[in-house]
């Protein structure tokens, strides 16, 4: 078996492992990690680290597990991160990974059953993977993938360097992070005692991909306290919460919604709207790239919320807007080095590096918001957070060399 297929058929190995375990984080939670399951994988990879042979393998009482590996050259000290959990936003328990050899460009069979198949119709991106080993879940559940390949990526990558003490590289420490799925990820996560000067979550998407700039996030909850009297003398007396919910989320502007937009549009989604005549609340998130576009939109908000307000006296609407995470790309324009060995990495993995914005975020911005500047690498996988959730293990292998490179890039700079 020639390398490549042998570091595939490893983080196949792993990613499979690690997809099976089920860890789904819990938005209305209070705790931390939101999830006891994810506490299950943590332990996984404390021992899985000891064994490889890393050094200094923590789990700390927030379930971050950190390691260390000790340099052979001169350099500062670099770090690679990736999460835990997975996203609620579909069922993550029972996951079969389903591997299919040598992708031919037609269908993807899922689940037939199901009326699950993926094609270069319903996603075209498959285009750029004819001859790649594709995994996807098996029907009725997300695959996992984000980011259990980064996962798999850095845990391979670092075995590799530890079997071969010849490859160049500076002290390296990795984290593996709980809770990134709810907005959580890095809220306990003490940058000072980790000790590293520059970091890399491997938490992103198609191959080549480098994102060093995401989406300002902001979380909106709106309540709506109506009143509530028999529908037969309602004229002018009833307050219907429920209704004015209603009212509210389509009185949003629909070029305005995460299905309408792309690239660096904004977009308000409302995700959650629970309700009754009595009471209502809507929840939803707020994203845009530029904070000063961001006003502006949560501004037309306001605005709907008061025109309401006129509309229906009777009841008692509250909105509330509070800061999850800020675009990070101001971060890593002061600290060009982070970006630049990011960029010569990926080029010696044998493909052009292509700078993207996130929609979305990673416990990178908030890292970099922390003090240690944290741009986010490919993993290769796509339609994530749902049954049509793919990776290629072609892209995870590129991965995994860009991640050896960064080794050799940092090493005696």
């Amino acid at each position: 078996m020639d390398e490549k297929n042998e570091i595939k058929e490893k983080l196949y190995l792993r990613l499979e492992r690690y997809c099976k375990t089920y860890t789904t984080s819990d938005p209305d939670s209070s705790l931390y990690p939101s999830s006891s399951n994810q506490k299950i994988l943590a332990k996984m990879l404390f021992n899985e680290l000891k064994k490889i042979g890393m050094k200094n393998v923590s789990i700390d009482k927030n379930c971050y597990v950190t390691a260390e590996l000790p340099s052979n050259k001169k350099g500062p000290t670099i770090a690679f991160l990736a999460h835990m959990d997975t996203a609620p936003a579909a069922e993550g328990k029972n996951v079969a990974p389903k591997l299919h050899k040598n992708y031919s460009g037609g269908n993807i069979e899922i689940n037939p059953k199901m009326g699950l198949f993926l094609n270069a119709r319903n996603c075209p991106q498959l285009k750029e993977h004819i001859g790649d080993d594709i995994v996807t879940a098996s029907g009725g559940t997300l695959l996992g993938a984000d980011d259990k390949a980064g996962i798999a990526i850095i845990m391979t990558g670092i075995e590799t360097l530890i079997k071969n003490p010849s490859i160049p590289r500076p002290n390296i420490k990795i984290a593996f992070t709980p809770d990134e799925e709810v907005g959580q990820g890095v809220k306990f996560f003490d940058v000072k005692k980790f000790g590293a000067n520059y970091a890399y979550t491997f938490d992103g998407d198609l191959k080549g991909t480098i994102e060093v700039e995401n989406f300002n996030a902001d979380a909106v909850e709106i309540k709506i306290s109506g009143k509530s009297v028999h529908p037969g003398t309602a004229k002018g007396a009833m307050a219907n919460a429920a209704r004015i919910a209603a009212e509210i989320v389509t009185a949003w502007p629909e070029s305005m919604t995460p299905e309408n937009t792309e690239g660096y549009d904004g977009f308000i989604m409302f995700d959650e709207i629970k309700g009754s005549v009595e009471r209502a609340s809507v929840n939803g998130i707020i994203r845009e790239h530029s904070i000063n576009k961001m006003k502006k939109m949560e501004k037309l908000l306001n605005r709907i919320i008061e025109e309401k307000r006129e509309k229906y006296p009777l009841a008692k609407i509250e909105i509330s807007i509070k800061e999850q995470y800020r675009n990070m790309k101001s971060v890593i324009d002061k600290n060009p080095l982070v970006l630049s060995k990011l960029v010569e990495a990926v080029r010696q993995s044998g493909i052009e590096p292509k700078l993207k914005p996130i929609r979305g975020g990673t416990d990178g911005a908030r890292l970099s918001f922390m003090g240690l500047p944290t741009p986010n690498v490919f993993t290769g996988g796509y339609n994530y957070h749902g049954p049509y959730e793919w990776i290629s293990l072609d892209s995870m292998y590129l991965s995994y060399k860009t991640l050896i490179n960064l080794a050799k890039e940092w090493a005696n700079y």
